[in-house]
């Protein structure tokens, strides 16, 4: 354990282990876990999956690169993200997600310092499966920049396995506290993935090439590769088993209905929004 991780570690922390919701849902826990440790609560890991499956917008995304009938179609929610970056696709076997949230003070103020230390616990974790798996070093060039696995990736939060991408990572900072989650791909759907999105050509080929999912890599089930996610989170801040409280649920809710579902925030252009 090295200092900045005995740190963070005196705190009060919980995880939650993995919960099935809707994407919009998901978002607004995340941010309902990062006003929780700002006011002096519990910090929180967590780990989580998307049902039904959902398109998640990057905060400056262009609502006109989503096929909208093609996610009508299929059943998929699509939300916007408190953080950057382009679009994914996450469905119930493919993704796994997690979220850390503390105090912004707890943490450190360089952007790649703080990403280097809150990955640890995802780069141990793809690693007990099995999956060589290490910070991208060398420049990727970008393939189709509104689909965020499609981009060129970045050495302080893109993860790399067998020269393809296989977790991406991202933080925002708001009211006193880090919100760090993720993205990690289990199983590549390299059709569906690409279906949500409007206005290119790439092929699912093209997709594969780029994008790795650890049950290509590994002989290890989703609930073997959660598990081993879960231990590791909980290990890396010493966390105890905990839930969320009626008072964090309703405000959620909230959320749900005031941001990640709603049209003016979902669906209008970059630049647009106050918030």
């Amino acid at each position: 354990m090295n200092d900045a991780q005995g740190s963070i570690a005196d705190r009060e922390w919980r995880v939650i282990r993995e919960e099935v919701r809707p994407g919009p849902m998901q978002m607004a826990l995340d941010e309902v876990a990062g006003e929780t440790a700002a006011a002096g609560g519990p910090r929180t890991v967590r780990v989580y999956s998307w049902e039904p499956s959902c398109l998640s917008l990057g905060y400056g995304q262009d609502p006109e690169t989503v096929d909208w009938d093609y996610c009508d179609r299929e059943g998929i929610d699509v939300t916007r993200r408190q953080t950057g970056g382009g679009g994914i696709y996450h469905d119930r076997r493919g993704d796994v997600a997690y979220s850390i949230a503390a105090p912004k003070s707890e943490l450190p103020g360089d952007l790649m310092d703080c990403y280097h230390l809150l990955c640890e616990p995802i780069l141990d974790a793809i690693r007990a499966v099995g999956v060589d798996v290490n910070f991208v070093d060398d420049d990727v060039p970008v393939i189709w920049h509104p689909a965020c696995y499609l981009r060129a990736l970045h050495p302080a939060h893109d993860m790399v396995a067998a020269g393809r991408k296989v977790a991406g990572n991202a933080q925002y900072r708001r009211r006193d506290a880090v919100v760090q989650h993720g993205s990690l791909t289990y199983s590549v759907d390299a059709e569906t993935h690409l279906g949500v999105f409007e206005g290119h050509d790439v092929t699912p080929e093209a997709f594969r090439e780029r994008v790795v999912g650890i049950d290509e890599l590994a002989d290890a089930s989703r609930e073997a590769f959660v598990a081993a996610l879960t231990e590791s989170l909980s290990e890396f801040v010493d966390a105890e088993e905990g839930a969320w409280t009626d008072d964090e649920l309703d405000r959620a809710r909230e959320k749900v209905d005031e941001k990640y579902r709603a049209d003016d925030w979902v669906r209008r252009r970059p630049g647009s929004r106050s918030d």
